[in-house]
């Protein structure tokens, strides 16, 4: 079970969704809930950059302390009025990819937000803690109203280490589901890693963990990012799962394929793991 969710709180109005997100999950794992919020940098970071310590304007670094510590009183105050009982605010001095990187030790899971093009959202930040991160990483769109996420489920299989492990950051989740469709897209193109029955021995994993679990294989001519998208549409899922993957050493800004295409354009929640 999820017993410590952290969700990146900021002044973006988009954080109203990946709010409500971590607030049903924890209320349904009776998990603690973490709003992290960030100042942006650090003071040490901030005097290098506007100068000596001896002029650094200490009042200019407070405006970025007072506006973190808002958005952290009206997370609480929302995360109430969702239902959460269990709830903690947390301020950090220091950049928001590093932050949450640090916070997410202690959690089960990340809960932020997809690029959307928000002026107040950090932009790469979804694929920075999922590429370099050791939690799983929730990612919410701007869309998103508080559907259940843990009814309908569609994990993407493609028999790799970073769907493993997004499966198993999910577990929590699959365990509860009234419907997980096990995703497989052109398997045949990825024969070594399957087996002889594309599927069939993840199911048979799941199933021992008492998930009610359908395997699907589909061809498409689509991309694999847009076929998923389209497989969880058409089975009103309220979750996608998928390993997340880099095609760089510089992973923060070149994505994979798959990954790129769900950050930008999934319209569910997606929980990625790499």
């Amino acid at each position: 079970m999820y017993k410590t969710i952290i969700v990146h709180v900021d002044e973006s109005p988009l954080t109203e969704a990946r709010v409500r997100a971590a607030a049903g999950l924890a209320a349904t794992h009776e998990a603690h809930l973490v709003g992290c919020a960030a100042t942006g940098m650090s003071w040490p970071a901030y005097a290098m950059l506007t100068g000596s310590m001896a002029v650094t304007p200490v009042n200019e670094f407070e405006v970025l302390r007072s506006t973190a510590r808002a958005c952290l009183e009206r997370f609480m105050e929302r995360a109430r009025q969702l239902g959460v009982e269990s709830l903690e605010q947390r301020m950090v001095e220091d950049e928001n990819r590093d932050a949450l990187l640090l916070q997410a030790r202690y959690a089960d899971l990340v809960v932020t937000g997809q690029d959307a093009g928000d002026a107040a959202t950090v932009r790469g930040l979804p694929q920075y803690l999922a590429m370099h991160g050791v939690r799983p990483v929730l990612v919410v769109p701007p869309s998103y109203e508080g559907a259940p996420i843990a009814d309908s489920v569609v994990v993407g299989w493609d028999g790799s280490a970073q769907a493993i492990r997004a499966i198993a950051g999910a577990m929590p989740v699959l365990a509860r589901a009234r419907s997980v469709r096990l995703a497989l897209v052109n398997a045949d193109l990825e024969s070594g890693l399957h087996g002889d029955e594309p599927g069939a021995d993840m199911a048979l994993y799941l199933a021992r963990h008492g998930v009610r679990v359908e395997v699907l294989r589909e061809r498409a001519q689509a991309s694999v990012g847009d076929a998923l998208i389209a497989i969880a549409r058409d089975s009103g899922a309220g979750l996608l799962v998928t390993g997340a993957f880099g095609h760089s050493r510089y992973r923060e800004i070149v994505l994979g394929g798959v990954t790129r295409v769900l950050l930008d354009r999934a319209p569910l929640p997606v929980l990625m793991a790499h």
